[in-house]
């Protein structure tokens, strides 16, 4: 049985700009107003986040009914619906907005093509709160597509003006083939300028892509809600390698480490560095003796802090 020898760490990973500017919203909110600060769905989908923040003074809630008066709100980065918006306007809340800008150029795409006369396909995943949020900013003339068999079964009631968005968190290689699908069935389908899915979901793939030709196994960090996380998983599966998701490094299992000297680290783009510093360092005390950094794209987005945050 071979011990653990190295660890490839996949570049880029973890945190993307919009997770960052995300988190600084809420942390932001709770420096200058004080707890609690009340945030509609957790802010990001990571599991260590959300406790942190709460022990700080955060409060997550699904339902505006468990906001009272007065109180200062933040939507989550996935986005709500223009229904959502209005009702916490209605109710007099000091509203921060953290959904992520990429998230946020969807929904104005949607509003948009929806008044010149256009339905839409949404390729994504139901029940996630960024489908619901991009689903709500129309009334009606909005189909969810998360399978081929979607595609070949949806009934648009006119086949003249017809667009596609998708959730900005999906597997490339899936979406791409959905895609076709749908371009094939309606030739006049309308596409973005620029595809939905956003430059960190790409980078991290293209990332575990690559990371996968190096490895033994491959150490997924985030958490199971985390729709981006999932598919860097899944995609490292496909790929033929042993892969496992874990929060943390408390999660690592030993008889997965068998017989595999390689191991590659990636994380997705809800989770922190921090706890992928801790998988390192267990890893470490299984016998790795080397930590090799991948080379990939350097990030350097950053999105801006609603007004009434900046320091």
């Amino acid at each position: 049985m071979a011990a653990v020898q190295e660890v490839w760490l996949a570049e880029p990973r973890g945190f993307c700009a919009g997770v960052d500017r995300a988190i600084d919203i809420v942390e932001r909110a709770l420096a200058k107003f004080g707890a609690p600060v009340y945030v509609r769905h957790e802010i990001v989908h990571n599991r260590h986040v959300v406790a942190d923040l709460r022990a700080r003074g955060a409060v997550f809630v699904e339902d505006l009914d468990d906001v009272p008066p007065g109180a200062v709100l933040v939507f989550s980065a996935h986005g709500v619906s223009r229904a959502v918006q209005a009702e916490a306007q209605r109710r007099g809340f000091r509203i921060f907005d953290a959904t992520c800008p990429l998230v946020t150029k969807v929904h104005v795409e949607v509003a948009k093509l929806r008044r010149e006369g256009y339905e839409f396909f949404l390729i994504g995943h139901a029940g996630h709160p960024e489908v619901e949020g991009t689903m709500g900013q129309v009334d009606g003339g909005i189909h969810l597509i998360e399978t081929l068999h979607d595609v070949a079964r949806v009934q648009p009631s006119q086949t003249e003006r017809l667009a596609v968005v998708t959730q900005t968190t999906l597997s490339v290689d899936d979406t791409a083939e959905i895609l076709a699908a749908l371009r094939a069935r309606f030739p006049a389908l309308r596409e973005p300028k620029q595809q939905d899915i956003c430059y960190a979901t790409q980078n991290r793939q293209d990332a575990v892509k690559a990371l996968a030709r190096q490895v033994d196994v491959v150490i997924v960090v985030g958490s199971p809600s985390s729709s981006n996380t999932n598919r860097l998983r899944e995609l490292a599966e496909r790929l033929g390698v042993r892969t496992y998701m874990v929060d943390d490094a408390s999660q690592l299992r030993d008889e997965w480490l068998a017989d595999a000297p390689r191991v590659g680290v990636t994380a997705g783009a809800s989770a922190p560095e921090a706890l992928v510093q801790g998988v390192v360092q267990r890893l470490k005390t299984l016998g790795a003796t080397a930590v090799r950094r991948m080379t990939g794209p350097v990030e350097t987005m950053r999105f801006p802090l609603p007004k009434g945050l900046k320091v």
